[in-house]
């Protein structure tokens, strides 16, 4: 049995760098990474998702989503979950 890299793992299920199944599951696990950091914050600051819903006059099923998913979630909302609900800041990168 030929042991193959985690690289040639994604090459043939997901397609090669730059295709468009492969950036999209680029962009899947970082709305990912998003929920999981949301979520640890939340946890750092002893909140319940039910408390911080309604600090952000969100619902609590709404912040269960974004933190087991992260995806749909706009720039407003997480700025308020952050800022307001957590206390904290946002730092976004960008890579051209």
């Amino acid at each position: 049995m030929e042991t193959k890299s985690w690289k040639e793992i994604k090459d043939n299920v997901y397609g090669a760098k730059g295709t468009e199944r492969r950036d999209e599951l680029h962009r899947d696990f970082e709305s990912f990474k998003i929920g999981i950091l949301l979520r640890k914050a939340r946890e750092d600051k002893n909140l319940t998702q039910a408390e911080l819903a309604e600090i952000v006059d969100k619902k609590r099923e709404y912040i269960s989503r974004i933190e087991n998913n992260g995806s749909n979630l706009t720039l407003k909302t997480l700025f308020d979950i952050v800022e307001k609900g957590l206390g904290g800041k946002v730092k976004i990168s960008i890579e051209v």
